[in-house]
């Protein structure tokens, strides 16, 4: 049983991209694919595809972008500490080389998306 699904899937993208594999697989969930949905639009992966296997389980299999080797992708809000930010507390990260991911009542977005949209929400995690 995983506690952190969220910080799970980050760290197995990390792992991933640090000893140049091409691909990795996480089990399904229907936040990290929207995780995922954002990190493919920023380019910080190639592609993600669902996979069903013979026992009706779903997983995702995620293309690494190989030219995004040095990855650092942070875990903000945890299962014990929840953090909640405002739409005036959005901070640009790494001079917009960055993107911050925001769980909001419109869904997951980046931080620009949330900023334009006048949204707050739950600071899920910065990438950079």
């Amino acid at each position: 049983m995983n506690t952190d699904p969220i910080a799970d899937l980050l760290t197995r993208i990390r792992n991933a991209s640090r000893v140049h594999h091409a691909t990795t697989h996480v089990p399904h969930s229907k936040v990290k694919e929207s995780i995922l949905k954002v990190l493919k639009e920023k380019s910080f992966i190639s592609d993600y595809k669902i996979e069903t296997d013979k026992k009706n389980f779903k997983s995702i299999l995620i293309t690494l972008n190989e030219d995004k080797s040095d990855i650092t992708l942070k875990r903000v809000s945890k299962p014990g500490q929840r953090i909640y930010i405002k739409k005036e507390d959005l901070k640009i990260i790494k001079s917009g080389l960055g993107i911050t991911i925001i769980s909001t009542s419109k869904g997951v977005m980046t931080n620009l998306e949330a900023n334009k949209q006048n949204l707050g929400g739950e600071l899920l995690c910065e990438i950079y």
